[in-house]
């Protein structure tokens, strides 16, 4: 088990210093320039005013985002999983009328 660092990281040029293990910081540091970058995109469009406000904004579109690339990828498992069984059937059906015409 790895041991747990206090690392810190910037956001909207305030300082957090948040809990994380050695293997978790790098991602972490990603994760909050990631989120810094969305907050200063929403704030320099001028329509959101109040770091709150920014931070919530920028949740709800990271939020918004991750749930409709998770909704792609059922979408898209779900067409692979129909194609599937329509090969099956297919097979199944070709099968079947290769024996009817062994008989």
């Amino acid at each position: 088990m790895s041991n747990s660092t206090q690392t810190t990281v910037n956001i909207m040029g305030k300082e957090y210093l948040v809990a994380c293990t050695e293997e978790e910081e790098r991602e972490l540091i990603r994760s909050a320039d990631f989120l810094d970058k969305k907050m200063r995109e929403i704030r320099d469009s001028g329509k959101i005013i109040g770091t709150d406000r920014i931070a919530v904004m920028a949740a709800l579109n990271i939020a918004h985002d991750l749930l409709n690339q998770e909704g792609s990828k059922t979408a898209s498992s779900s067409a692979v999983t129909n194609r599937i069984r329509s090969l099956q059937t297919k097979i199944e059906d070709a099968l079947y009328k290769s024996r009817q015409l062994e008989i």
